[in-house]
């Protein structure tokens, strides 16, 4: 198997964008291949959850290829709900890695603001069980909720570990010229002045409306290339060094203990075993907080806290930008924004931009290591990836 390394990277400002899907694709591919200084890709892999329901469009990697002036090289779609963009990372890497190809484009986008909130919610909704939960009304927020609930009972987690989280990444996000939502908040605001009830309402109890990411439109690019593509492009060499999948249960209610995310504990394991590194020895993360208390059981079940101590480590500051283990320094899902076939790609355009040392205000402190865990459903399909940093 070949070393797979990322010769570009590109993104878009994730808010609302009033573009065709297509061209949200198309300008952060753009701006990869100019950031690796190519021209020509063997292959595109374009990510993507909604454009048939939401937009209306098929055959999204064909429109995009075209767009791009990259005919005649092959273009797929990877559809694996808000694991996208890591699936399609996962299989431009396979591709490289094999030898089928030496330069793989990968571009993840979602135009999902051009429907209303309820429909979002809905479109979202679709990627729970079909017959054991969205029929009966089961939504994102409802199915985040009851597990929140559950891990408070259990660990002693309180709804100011969820607040600290939500103040933590929306000001990190501050940091982020491409990030949706450029509003400080602060604990008091949104949870222990008179007026935090109305600034920050119930959206699922214990849940509340900064407990959860915005609706966004966005896209994000990745290029992977071989080895001796890596050697021929003048950026710093950041190796995708391993990749992780697993699934879990459809129904939540089926697994055998509802706060266990096992698809999360084994593809990290997988992720780590074949970059040869542990947990320890991660540098900086971008974990996939889509509700703020993801990020906070991620970060137990990837290895990084004992479970049950996440929130400790938070409380600690371990996990701040200048913290012991920064994690989220984009903003995260939470403060950057969740173009749910785009969120995957752009954790990974993070992670190499903070390896690069090119994250300015935000920078994290001399990164060799970054890791990125995508959490596709509610944790029934979850792919994580592994960087590391070499010299030149």
């Amino acid at each position: 198997m070949r070393d797979v390394y990322v010769g570009g990277i590109g993104i878009t400002t994730f808010t609302r964008l009033e573009y065709p899907l297509s061209e949200i694709a198309a300008y952060p591919a753009m701006m990869a291949l100019k950031d690796a200084g190519i021209r020509d890709v063997d292959h595109l892999y374009v990510a993507n959850m909604g454009s048939a329901r939401v937009n209306h469009q098929t055959a999204l990697a064909s429109a995009v290829v075209d767009s791009l002036s990259l005919t005649p090289a092959g273009a797929a779609v990877i559809e694996n709900g808000p694991a996208s963009g890591a699936s399609a990372l996962k299989a431009g890497f396979a591709a490289v890695a094999s030898g089928l190809h030496d330069v793989v484009l990968v571009s993840g986008a979602e135009r999902m603001r051009e429907v209303n909130n309820l429909e979002a919610t809905d479109f979202v909704a679709t990627l729970t069980h079909p017959l054991a939960e969205y029929i009966y009304g089961v939504t994102l927020p409802s199915h985040a909720a009851m597990f929140t609930r559950l891990y408070m009972e259990k660990y002693g987690l309180t709804e100011r570990h969820l607040a600290m989280v939500a103040v933590k990444n929306q000001n990190n996000a501050m940091l982020n010229e491409f990030a949706h939502l450029h509003q400080p908040i602060t604990i008091e605001g949104i949870l222990d002045s008179p007026e935090a009830m109305t600034n920050n309402p119930y959206v699922a109890e214990p849940l509340r409306f900064f407990d959860a990411c915005p609706v966004s439109d966005g896209g994000a690019a990745v290029i992977l290339v071989s080895d001796d593509v890596a050697k021929t492009i003048d950026r710093p060499l950041i190796r995708l060094a391993g990749v992780g999948q697993a699934t879990d249960t459809h129904a939540v209610h089926e697994r055998e203990e509802p706060t266990d995310l096992l698809a999360v504990r084994r593809a990290a394991a997988q992720s780590f075993e074949m970059a040869g590194l542990r947990p320890e020895d991660v540098d900086v993360a971008e974990l996939h907080d889509a509700f703020t208390i993801l990020e906070i059981v991620e970060s137990e079940e990837v290895g990084f806290f004992p479970k049950g101590e996440g929130h400790v480590a938070l409380e600690k500051g371990e996990t701040a930008i200048d913290g012991s283990l920064p994690i989220n320094p984009s903003g995260g899902l939470k403060g950057k924004g969740h173009p749910v076939g785009a969120t995957g790609v752009a954790q990974a355009h993070e992670i190499v931009t903070q390896l690069r040392g090119e994250a300015g205000d935000r920078q994290v402190d001399g990164p060799q290591v970054g890791f990125t865990c995508n959490f596709g459903g509610f944790g029934n399909n979850v792919v994580c990836l592994t960087f590391v940093r070499e010299g030149r």
